[in-house]
């Protein structure tokens, strides 16, 4: 199923991201990083089998929903990528390893294992950096006009994960907005969620991109939610998500 928010370029490509109510004026940015798993068919699927493409290897099921959902009750403008992850990862620096992956969990990605250079940077320059150029127009505009902005990263992760069952329902990732990340910590503890701190990931800024670069260094309040993915299966959990957390989100 591909992400309903890509937009195409001359008929043919998705443009690397799609902004979704941009005009919306909530404290709030949204970003989906990982909200499609859409590859050109020159690809050839990276060598891997159209199920495989639905899992979490190649996105955040039920994140862009998610992400719109929480958009809508915020009027928050919502910047969404429009390409897998496996292709190149919107949230990871360009340097670690990970960002083209050449393995996923427990599977290898066939069409990632041989790269040239000229084809790494032709996905750079054309999926991963014009999203986050775009992020970074966006936090500029605000500034200057003394917009008071907190960034929030919407995905989703997988209740097991190499073999190892995931406790909670919903992780909060932040680095250095800790006063922001447990007011919502506090805030869902009211209703009967497992919720981690920092669960089932931790930031770095070797390994992560929106937290460290779009929202701590620029001395902005930001975090990741991380909803497991069983729980995200249908229009009622969403819809459910959204209510939890726009209150929280705006607090």
């Amino acid at each position: 199923m591909m992400n309903p928010d890509i937009s195409v370029i001359n008929n043919t490509e998705p443009s690397a991201f799609t902004i979704f109510n941009a005009n919306g004026d909530s404290e709030v940015l949204l970003l989906c990083e990982h909200a499609s798993n859409y590859i050109p068919a020159r690809y050839q699927r990276l060598g891997l089998t159209p199920q495989l493409l639905e899992e979490h290897i190649s996105w955040d099921p039920g994140a862009a929903e998610l992400a719109r959902a929480l958009a809508l009750k915020l009027n928050a403008p919502l910047i969404l990528g429009n390409y897998s992850r496996l292709l190149i990862d919107l949230n990871r620096p360009l340097q670690a390893e990970d960002c083209i992956p050449l393995r996923s969990e427990h599977h290898d990605i066939p069409g990632n294992q041989t790269l040239t250079a000229t084809e790494r940077e032709w996905r750079t320059e054309q999926y991963y950096l014009p999203f986050h150029l775009q992020v970074s127009r966006l936090l500029d505009a605000r500034l200057q006009a003394g917009k008071a902005t907190r960034v929030v990263g919407v995905h989703s992760f997988t209740p097991v994960y190499h073999g190892q069952s995931r406790p909670w329902e919903i992780g909060i990732l932040y680095g250095e907005a800790s006063d922001y990340a447990h007011l919502l910590i506090e805030g869902l503890s009211s209703h009967p969620l497992t919720v981690g701190d920092n669960q089932p990931y931790n930031i770095h800024p070797n390994e992560d991109m929106t937290v460290p670069v779009h929202g701590d260094a620029r001395g902005l309040p930001a975090v990741l939610l991380e909803i497991r993915n069983d729980l995200l299966r249908n229009e009622q959990q969403i819809a459910q998500w959204a209510t939890r957390l726009a209150p929280l989100l705006s607090i």
